[in-house]
C-alpha cells in the first residue's frame, strides 16, 4: 500500500486487482448501486473495497456497513473488511463494545450494524452505507438507511449493496425490474473470477455436481429464478429415481427418524459410494419412539454390519418423562441386544433451504447425475416428493395443507445432511462452506 498526503488530504493506493464486474461497480457514480452476482463473483471484496474508498473520499464523516444478522455481520462481513484493511496496512481502531471502526488516516467512522432490528437505524446522518447479502434483508431496513443518507458535509453520498439472486423479490423489483432514478445495478458474469479458478480450477464443476439444476442456475450462474414456486422437491421424477434395491449385507443400514407423534416417520437406506438407496419407510400413526424401534427391529432383526441412526436435532430434548427421543432409541437398542448401533444426531438442524437443496441435488444434480433412489414401497416418501409445496408467495414449506406430509422427507433430509452436508473442502465467499464432498 502507498499513502500520499497532499493539502491535508490522504490518498491511499491499495493492492486490489478488480475483476471486470467489480471495476464497473466501483466506477458507478449512481447514488444507489448494487452488485448482483453468483457464488465466487467477488461480492464481499467489492463491498469492502467500496467502503474503504468512500471512507477516504468522505474524510471525517460516518458510514455504515450492515448485514442481515449479527452473526453474519461479525463472522463474515466485518471479518472481510478487517482482513482487507490489515493486508494493506491501513491503520484503524475498532471499538468492539460500540461496534464502530475509526480510520486513523482520515478520522472517518464505520458503524457495523445488523439489519434485523431496522427500526433502530433511525438517527445519525450518514455519508454512505453498504449492505451485505441484501436479498436476506427486509426492504424496510434499506428504506430506513436511504432516509439517513443526508450528511450535508459529505463529498459523495452513496448507498450500495451486494447480493446473490433470490428470485423476483423486492431487491429484484427495486434494482432491476423498475427503472428508478438514481439506481444502477452491476450484474457479474458467472465464472469470471480468475482468482478462484487459479487456485481451484474445477471450482464450478464441483458445484455443478453438488447442486440441482435450478439451484445451480441461481447460485452459480446468477440467474433470477423463482425457486419457491410449486413443488419443494422439484428434481424428483418417478420414472428416473424409483428403483428397487436389495439389502446389501456388506453395508451398514442407515435409519433416520423424524420424531413426530402422528405420524412417527422414518426411512431405512444404504449408501454405496456417493449413491444412496432408500430401501424402506416406517410411518406409524399416534406412535411413540419405542413403537418405531419395535417396528424397525421386526423388519430388520439382525444385520451383520449394524445400523447408523440419524434424526431431528430436537430428539435430544428431554420429554416430560425425563427421557429424550435419542436416549429412548439408545436404551431400546441396548435392551434388545442390538449392539452394532451407532448414532449421528446433530446438535442443531441444518437450514431448511440448504437441506432441501441437498436433497434435490442428490435426486438430480446440474450435471444430470442421480445419486438418490427410492424403493416403490416408500409410498409416503414418494408422496412427499410429489406433493409437498411452498406456501403461495413465500419461501416457507407448506406444512399446513396436509399434516401427513413433510415428516418422512424431513427424516431423509437429516440423514443426507449428516452424510453429505457437513462442511468439507474449500470455502466460498465470506468463508461459507460449499458443501462439496
Amino acid at each position: 500500500m502507498a499513502r500520499i498526503v497532499r493539502d491535508g488530504r490522504c490518498t491511499c493506493y491499495i493492492d486490489y486487482a478488480a475483476l471486470p464486474s467489480q471495476a464497473r461497480f466501483h466506477a458507478s457514480r449512481a447514488r444507489f448501486k448494487g452488485f448482483s452476482g453468483p457464488i465466487g463473483s467477488g461480492k464481499s471484496q467489492a463491498l469492502c473495497q467500496e467502503a474503504i474508498k468512500l471512507s477516504y473520499i468522505n474524510a471525517g464523516r460516518s458510514g455504515l456497513i450492515g448485514a442481515p444478522t449479527y452473526p453474519m455481520l461479525r463472522d463474515a462481513t466485518q471479518a472481510a473488511l478487517l482482513e482487507a484493511l490489515e493486508s494493506n496496512g491501513i491503520p484503524y481502531e475498532l471499538n468492539k463494545s460500540e461496534n464502530i471502526l475509526t480510520m486513523r488516516d482520515t478520522g472517518s467512522r464505520i458503524l457495523f450494524r445488523s439489519m434485523e432490528e431496522y427500526e433502530r437505524l433511525r438517527g445519525t446522518n450518514l455519508a454512505w452505507f453498504g449492505i451485505d447479502e441484501l436479498t436476506y434483508t427486509h426492504e424496510e431496513a434499506w428504506l430506513r438507511l436511504e432516509g439517513r443518507l443526508r450528511d450535508p458535509h459529505a463529498l459523495r453520498l452513496s448507498g450500495f449493496a451486494v447480493w446473490t439472486p433470490k428470485g423476483q423479490d423486492w431487491v429484484y423489483k427495486r434494482f432491476l425490474a423498475q427503472a428508478i432514478d438514481g439506481y444502477e445495478t452491476i450484474i457479474a458474469r458467472p465464472m469470471e473470477n480468475r482468482h478462484i479458478l487459479s487456485k481451484v480450477p474445477d471450482f464450478y464443476e464441483r458445484l455443478r455436481n453438488s447442486y440441482d439444476d435450478k439451484f445451480f442456475r441461481q447460485e452459480v450462474l446468477g440467474e433470477y429464478l423463482n425457486l419457491h414456486d410449486g413443488r419443494v422437491y422439484h428434481a424428483f421424477e418417478r420414472q428416473s429415481q424409483v428403483k428397487e434395491h436389495e439389502v446389501d449385507i456388506s453395508e451398514k443400514l442407515l435409519w433416520a427418524l423424524d420424531f413426530n407423534v402422528d405420524p412417527m416417520s422414518s426411512v431405512i437406506a444404504q449408501r454405496s459410494g456417493d449413491t444412496v438407496a432408500v430401501l424402506d419407510e416406517i410411518v406409524l400413526s399416534r406412535a411413540s419412539t419405542w413403537d418405531a424401534c419395535e417396528e424397525f427391529l421386526n423388519r430388520y432383526p439382525c444385520h451383520a454390519k449394524g445400523v447408523t441412526i440419524y434424526g431431528d436435532a430436537s430428539g435430544g430434548n428431554a420429554k416430560t418423562s425425563g427421557l429424550s427421543d435419542v436416549e429412548a432409541v439408545k436404551q431400546f437398542m441396548i435392551r434388545k441386544g442390538y449392539r452394532q448401533a451407532t448414532f449421528r444426531f446433530a446438535k442443531s438442524n441444518p437450514p431448511v433451504r440448504d437441506r432441501i437443496g441437498l436433497v434435490n441435488g442428490m435426486l438430480r444434480n446440474a450435471a444430470g447425475d442421480i445419486r438418490l433412489y427410492i424403493s416403490g414401497k416408500c409410498a409416503e416418501l414418494i408422496k412427499d416428493f410429489e406433493e409437498v409445496s411452498y406456501k403461495a408467495g413465500s419461501s416457507l414449506v407448506d406444512k399446513d395443507r396436509d399434516p401427513q406430509r413433510t415428516h418422512v422427507s424431513d427424516a431423509l433430509g437429516y440423514l443426507l445432511w449428516q452424510e453429505f452436508g457437513e462442511p468439507r473442502g474449500p470455502t466460498g465467499e465470506q468463508r461459507k462452506p460449499l458443501f462439496i464432498r
